[in-house]
């Protein structure tokens, strides 16, 4: 499995560039890289000084890289999911259907992108993985795409068990189920055919999302003012998500208040116009494993700890339905389940200590 990094911040901060260093240091180092750009436009390929396409390519001695096309990715993914419905449909409906044919749906792309990095992360011939998306609220909602998805599943399965609707009609949508689909759904084995392949991958991605030694990111910034703020508020964003945030890397410049993002390590990069420079002033990326980790349980004290850098109690809503606590910060939202030691008491108080949110039970 790959270390995954990827880079927040404001645009014009010099994400990509840091990204591009950060794959080159990672290569000298004697690791597989392959670093994936998303960002359509020439910028990336400038930078690297070749055209990258939609296949990964060798860049030099340990590194390749990749840059994303929504289009090839649908195209190529659409195979699989007629493969899919023949799997459950005894009567396929789109064998005559062609990926060439179809346009990129709002949303999809991140769908794919996240699908793209899962598959070259899960082929075996990557050490690290430097994806260079474009570094703000889109790429934490790609990240927090397994956390978002599965709470719908989740919900959707509990609605369906236990509405009146289903109950009414089941005795007449099992019978044709059972003749059109090769699987029969009722309450009891909803969860037991596709959904569960879906859980599971679901569950995957949440783990390795929330693991540091499996993912981090990186915040970018520059001395401006709203460039800190940015990467401020992208670092209690990156929490929501269960994102690990390992550091702080201020691009051509040091930060005047360093402690503002305390009790993160603060890096500077020279204005240079060669690799090297950067490549060297660039942080340990394993740091990311001593980083605050976005929630911690304290079952003694009967609380959760999610950390939040960035929010004010005021701009945080908590809300509790049966064994699940959802957080809202910001732009993203959290679905916390509760320990079972913990599953069945109502949240007694909130309250904000050293930029963690301490929910009692």
């Amino acid at each position: 499995m790959s270390l995954i990094l990827t880079f927040l911040g404001k645009g014009g901060t010099g994400r990509t560039t840091v990204a591009i260093a950060a794959a080159k240091r990672l290569a000298s180092q004697g690791q597989r890289v392959l670093l994936v750009g998303q960002n359509p436009g020439p910028a990336f390929g400038i930078l690297l000084g070749v055209e990258p396409g939609s296949d990964p390519q060798e860049l030099s001695a340990n590194l390749q890289v990749v840059q994303l096309s929504a289009a090839a990715l649908l195209e190529r993914g659409w195979e699989e999911v007629k493969q899919l419905e023949a799997q459950y449909l005894r009567s396929p409906l789109l064998k005559n259907v062609y990926g060439q044919e179809l346009g990129v749906l709002p949303g999809m792309d991140s769908a794919l992108t996240l699908n793209a990095i899962r598959e070259y992360d899960a082929s075996g011939k990557y050490d690290a993985i430097v994806y260079d998306g474009s570094g703000d609220q889109a790429t934490l909602r790609i990240l927090g795409m397994p956390e978002t998805f599965s709470w719908y599943v989740r919900r959707f399965r509990q609605v369906l068990g236990e509405s009146e609707m289903w109950k009414a009609v089941s005795p007449f949508i099992q019978p044709v189920t059972s003749a059109v689909l090769n699987v029969t759904w009722n309450g009891e084995t909803f969860a037991a055919q596709p959904t569960e392949q879906v859980n599971s991958l679901l569950e995957q991605g949440k783990a390795a999302i929330s693991n540091p030694q499996r993912m981090a990111a990186w915040l970018v910034t520059t001395q401006d003012t709203a460039a800190i703020a940015t990467a401020k508020y992208l670092w209690g964003s990156a929490q929501q998500v269960g994102l690990t945030v390992g550091g702080v890397i201020c691009n051509q410049g040091t930060i005047s208040s360093p402690e503002e993002f305390s009790p993160l390590s603060v890096s500077a990069l020279p204005s240079s116009a060669d690799w090297q420079p950067l490549m060297d002033a660039l942080p340990d990326f394993r740091q990311a494993t001593s980083a605050p980790r976005s929630m911690e349980i304290d079952l003694a004290n009967r609380q959760v700890k999610l950390f939040l850098p960035g929010f004010e109690k005021k701009q945080v809503k908590l809300t509790q339905y049966g064994p699940e606590v959802t957080i809202e910060a910001g732009d993203q939202r959290r679905n916390i389940m509760v320990p079972p030691q913990l599953s069945g008491q109502p949240v007694k108080g909130a309250k904000f200590q050293n930029g963690y949110l301490i929910i009692s039970f």
